[in-house]
């Protein structure tokens, strides 16, 4: 009762605050907002233990402007993502702080969702409750058509959502709905920070992958200016850390293990990230994947091992980017793959230097599509006795200029340039 007093409280305050705002601030302390809160598990502003009280302190600290929602150690059990706001940085104490996702349920659906509609039936309502996180979608479905939203209201096992779904999601495609949704979470925001937690997605109670593209352990749609520090992430079905349509982005010492999907994931028209000091280990898939238009990008000092697809992979439009100082170890599909892509929709003018690659399945670079423009130099390719990374360098048929420089390339193939097969 008094946590949810002070909850009561606070929302109260916030409120009449943000009637009070002014679109411009008379001085710099009103632009640097100094509020800041605590929530934990005792002994806090907001005393708590799952996504609500959270929640009601990034809401608080947001609707007075931005500062900062410091989460003390324990264990916070997320029914709901927690919804990042502009200008709210949220820290914990490191690996001590842990927001761990609740089991899923799931349900098909009783009647076809409607593109537009803001409201599902489901078959089996059990799990499914009012303030809970979901991800509704079909066994067709992938990339942006799904449709991750929070429950509002119901009657029996009509469920009404915060948002409106994507597509028409049809039962005869298999269309269901799971209590599955992003960690943590930013849609159209700027200058949020997510620093020292870690994120426990309960991989095993969670039994539906989702979409890299729709949700993630720590995820941002069009979340410009935001930085995601020193956090981990663990065992979530899905991506370890994406970011869609978000520019300038940077994801800086994170540690991204045993996920479903990508380790991590600069998406769709995302432009000038900076991913740097990573790890990417064991995960499902790629251990670091640029997506579509990634463009003046940098992955910098990143540790990409043991990743079920390849090391890193880079594609559709991403041009311009700068991949130096990464070890690139012991990935299942290839360390790092330029995917093969006509000439306008290839990764063009990428450069690639003093990288180690060593180790993995196949090749080390595999420059496919028709990339122009790539640079790749001063890096260490390497099989280390083993027979596993049998190809140093392997530049496809369709590819353009390839300039190399100053490599050192241990392998039984150095160099498989198919361009000069008969």
């Amino acid at each position: 009762m008094k946590a949810l007093t002070t909850i009561l409280c606070l929302t109260l305050l916030s409120a009449l605050a943000n009637e009070m705002g002014r679109t411009h601030s008379e001085n710099e302390l009103l632009v640097r907002s100094g509020v800041a809160i605590t929530v934990g598990i005792s002994s806090a502003d907001i005393v708590g233990n799952d996504n609500r009280a959270l929640q009601a302190a990034v809401f608080y600290v947001g609707n007075l402007g931005g500062g900062v929602v410091e989460i003390g150690p324990g264990e916070y059990l997320m029914r709901d993502s927690l919804h990042l706001r502009n200008r709210v940085t949220v820290c914990g104490a490191g690996e001590k702080t842990v927001l761990k996702k609740e089991r899923e349920h799931r349900s098909l659906l009783a009647a076809d969702g409607d593109y537009g509609e803001a409201a599902i039936t489901v078959q089996n309502p059990e799990g499914f409750a009012i303030g809970r996180g979901l991800y509704v979608a079909s066994s067709r479905m992938k990339n942006f058509l799904g449709t991750c939203a929070t429950i509002l209201n119901r009657r029996s096992n009509y469920f009404t959502l915060s948002h409106t779904l994507n597509a028409d999601i049809l039962m005869t495609d298999g269309a269901y709905a799971a209590t599955v949704f992003p960690v943590i979470s930013g849609y159209n925001l700027e200058d949020a920070r997510v620093e020292n937690l870690a994120v426990d997605g309960n991989r095993a109670e969670n039994g539906t992958k989702v979409d890299g593209c729709r949700s993630a352990g720590i995820f941002l749609y069009r979340g410009d200016n935001c930085v995601v520090s020193n956090c981990f992430v663990r065992d979530y079905n899905g991506d370890g850390i994406s970011f869609q349509q978000s520019n300038d982005v940077k994801v800086e010492g994170c540690v991204v293990e045993r996920c479903a999907g990508f380790g991590l994931h600069p998406g769709s028209g995302s432009q000038r990230p900076l991913v740097k000091n990573c790890r990417a280990i064991a995960n499902g898939e790629d251990g670091s994947f640029f997506c579509w238009r990634v463009r003046g990008g940098v992955a910098e000092g990143n540790w990409l091992e043991n990743n079920g697809g390849y090391g890193m992979s880079i594609g559709h439009k991403d041009s311009d980017n700068l991949i130096r100082k990464n070890n690139i170890v012991a990935n299942q599909l290839g360390g790092v793959y330029w995917r093969g892509e006509a000439e306008p929709m290839a990764a063009h003018r990428n450069t690639f230097e003093n990288n180690t690659v060593r180790d993995n399945e196949g090749w080390g670079l595999f420059v496919d599509g028709a990339s122009r423009g790539t640079i790749i130099r001063s890096n260490v390719i390497e099989d280390a006795g083993g027979g596993r990374q049998r190809t140093g360098i392997r530049i496809g048929k369709q590819a353009g200029e390839v300039i190399l420089e100053a490599n050192s390339i241990k392998a039984v193939n150095q160099l498989l340039d198919e361009l000069q097969k008969p």
